[in-house]
């Protein structure tokens, strides 16, 4: 898309034109799945108190999924876009920074040692993992003049999340929870309730609103800290707030959906793409589009060998590696 395209259309009509395709997503995925339903039971589920098994499975098992998917989506592109302005790291992303594996290897820890915590206590697990995963990673790109250089950060990423994975495994084994941490590990929705998603939803809400309120800030950041300074920001606070919302982000996707990749990488390019490089409307878009991408999949890893399901980590991966090399072999302005 050239600069000038960018500007003929505005952005609130972007902003239109991707809530109406999350919303034909939403529906496409209310109706399709291994249980043959209507738009017509759709629409009774909605409208009426019917007690039917059709709409009971849309109301109880459907809908729950899809609202998780939605906001598992915005949040991970949200956080990925915070990360990639913060960094000026093309490639930043929970997924390849250590976030979603320390809150892994946190959630294992958790489910090992304090089994009565409750799926509250498992998300705030969930955040102090990411915290950890993430403060090695910058920890070790600190050892060393430039070592916040994006591949650089990149190779850290990955030693600490294969270290922290394969920590992860090894109180599986050890304590014979191969088969749970594994389910999670695959990375799905599948079982979601509204309980979960009374817990998790408040911290997601919560992450965006603070994201969009320093938006102006992170574009001004995304461009160069000097030129930050100069402008009067006071970017240590600023950073320190913009990390604690990626850690609750990726901490409470995670709790969801488990270990998932490339959306956080993946979604921040194609809004930068559509919108330009202002954050007020990267992360709008951002959090719209992840929603839809990750809403798709879903839908596609219940419906391809239905009534069995493609996980839906395996579906994104399979999105996500070509775009990540093409990121890589263009040296992060692919899509820019």
């Amino acid at each position: 898309m050239t600069q000038e395209n960018r500007h003929t259309t505005p952005f609130v009509y972007k902003l239109a034109a991707g809530i109406l395709l999350l919303i034909g997503t939403c529906i496409a995925a209310l109706i399709l799945g291994a249980a043959d339903t209507s738009f017509l039971d759709v629409w009774l589920a909605f409208t009426s108190e019917a007690s039917g098994s059709a709409s009971e499975m849309i109301r109880e098992i459907r809908l729950p999924r899809e609202m998780a998917a939605i906001v598992v989506g915005a949040a991970l592109s949200v956080s990925g876009a915070i990360m990639q302005g913060i960094t000026r790291n093309p490639l930043a992303d929970p997924g390849l920074l250590g976030l979603t594996a320390g809150a892994k290897a946190a959630l294992a820890v958790a489910t090992v040692w304090i089994p009565s915590v409750g799926y509250f206590g498992t998300t705030v697990a969930c955040f102090a993992g990411a915290a950890a995963g993430a403060l090695l990673v910058f920890g070790i790109g600190a050892l060393r003049k430039g070592g916040f250089a994006p591949f650089r950060i990149v190779l850290a990423g990955a030693s600490v999340s294969a270290l922290l994975l394969a920590f992860a495994e090894g109180i599986g084994i050890y304590y014979k929870i191969s088969k749970e941490i594994s389910m999670w590990t695959a990375g799905g929705l599948i079982g979601t309730t509204w309980s979960q998603l009374q817990v998790i939803v408040p911290f997601i809400t919560a992450g965006i609103l603070v994201s969009l309120l320093l938006s102006r800030q992170l574009t001004i950041l995304s461009l160069s800290e000097e030129v930050a300074v100069g402008l009067g920001q006071k970017i240590v606070p600023i950073k320190m707030i913009l990390f604690a919302v990626i850690i609750v982000l990726a901490g409470a996707a995670v709790a969801i959906v488990g270990n998932l990749a490339f959306i956080g990488l993946l979604v921040p390019h194609v809004a930068r793409g559509i919108v330009g490089e202002d954050y007020r409307l990267i992360i709008p878009m951002s959090a719209v589009s992840g929603a839809v991408l990750m809403l798709a999949a879903d839908t596609l890893g219940r419906t391809l060998h239905a009534p069995y399901e493609t996980p839906v980590a395996a579906i994104v991966a399979i999105m996500g590696l070509p775009f990540f090399l093409w990121i890589v072999r263009k040296g992060g302005s692919a899509v820019s």
